[in-house]
């Protein structure tokens, strides 16, 4: 009976510079926006084509508006200490804070919201009170 070993076959041009990529596309992620902005500038500087294919992916991959991929913060989760009733409050109040801060950015949004509607609304009295003189 012999053993199937699998052979290794060595990674072609392409996948290396795929994985390259897709490494340093990884690590700019792992240190946020300014991370990508700075690169970007770089590549002005240096190789405007770089920086140019930056800004596009930037933009494609909505990276330069601040929409990443992930919505959600990740929930924070700290070790148990062995004490089971801090455990229990300790998760309790974080569980308060993440209400009380996604209440927050909801009361924000409708602030921002209301702004805009009364700039609107008083944009648009002040057209009316063009069109009718």
């Amino acid at each position: 009976m012999t053993i199937a070993t699998p052979v290794l076959r060595p990674a072609t041009t392409q996948q290396r510079i795929t994985d390259v990529l897709a490494r340093g596309r990884d690590w700019l992620d792992a240190r946020g926006r300014p991370a990508w902005l700075v690169a970007m500038v770089l590549g002005f500087i240096f190789v405007w084509p770089v920086g140019l294919a930056l800004l596009g992916y930037m933009i494609w991959s909505k990276r330069m508006f601040g929409c990443s991929k992930r919505t959600a913060a990740p929930r924070y989760s700290a070790p148990s200490t062995g004490n089971s009733a801090f455990d229990a409050y300790r998760a309790e109040t974080l569980k308060r804070l993440e209400d009380e801060h996604r209440e927050f950015i909801d009361f924000l949004a409708k602030l921002r919201e209301a702004k805009d509607k009364a700039e609107f609304d008083q944009f648009m009295e002040k057209r009316d009170a063009k069109t009718d003189a």
